[in-house]
């Protein structure tokens, strides 16, 4: 037996328990948030329709998978930095230094988001690529990660193209990484947690809610970004009654009240 398969079998368990703990955390997490608040959630649903039955089972049953290729991608990348083809520091960075990095991997991956998305939005990627995240028409947490093997691949790889071009500390990677998959989580989670207003509001109309994801999963043909509203704004693909779901959706924190949801 070559004596590289014990350390690389042995590397690749750990970076997939990494990636599953990051998963099951952060959906688990927000889950167990609904269930525990749920008088609070309950008003705060965006769509009338419940997930249907086995959606669950078959978004972690897929989100798995993922797992398994974000574990190889991972391994991909800290190989890389280990021959020298990127740079990953393992040193803590000023403060300011890391904010800036953080900043810049979050806007690029937000642009990298949106056209890969768009990508597969087209005639000759979306059956093979894109059908199993939009199986979930009515997507829950554990849909964060249901992706068909080609997508995980173009979602994973992102995070070593981008080290190719801009170094970076490891910490902010991890922060990176950690900011990623709560995002995304959030925007899966079915309910709008943000206020009324949120979207109107100069300092947060830039930012995307749950009912801006939610919204590309009844419907499909908008609202493609990540974290941010612009790229759909500039390029016109923004959900055209987005505002007008969003204040159906939303409820003020120390409120209470009903809402009265659209159809997409």
């Amino acid at each position: 037996m070559p004596h590289w398969i014990v350390p690389l079998a042995a590397h690749g368990a750990h970076s997939f328990a990494v990636e599953l703990a990051r998963y099951l955390a952060a959906a688990g997490g927000m889950t167990a948030i609904l269930w525990a608040g749920a008088r609070w959630t309950a008003a705060r649903r965006i769509q009338k329709r419940a997930p249907a039955k086995g959606d669950r089972a078959r978004e972690f049953g897929h989100s798995m998978l993922s797992v398994g290729i974000f574990a190889l991608w991972s391994i991909v990348t800290l190989a890389m930095n280990q021959a020298g083809i990127i740079h990953m520091g393992f040193a803590l960075p000023a403060w300011w230094q890391a904010a800036l990095e953080f900043v810049a991997i979050v806007v690029v991956h937000d642009a990298y988001f949106y056209w890969m998305h768009r990508g597969l939005h087209t005639r000759a990627m979306f059956r093979r690529a894109h059908l199993t995240h939009h199986k979930s028409r009515t997507p829950t947490p554990w849909a964060a990660y249901s992706f068909a093997p080609i997508e995980g691949v173009l979602e994973g790889m992102f995070l070593p193209l981008f080290l190719l071009f801009v170094p970076m500390h490891a910490v902010v990677v991890l922060a990176f990484l950690l900011h990623q998959i709560g995002r995304n989580v959030l925007g899966h989670s079915g309910h709008e947690l943000m206020p009324p207003g949120f979207t109107r509001f100069p300092l947060t109309a830039w930012l995307t809610t749950a009912t801006h994801h939610d919204l590309h999963h009844s419907g499909g043909g908008h609202n493609f970004g990540l974290y941010f509203t612009w790229w759909d704004r500039w390029m016109g693909t923004e959900h055209p009654r987005y505002h007008a779901h969003f204040e159906a959706a939303a409820v003020p924190w120390f409120g209470r009240g009903k809402t009265k949801r659209l159809q997409a």
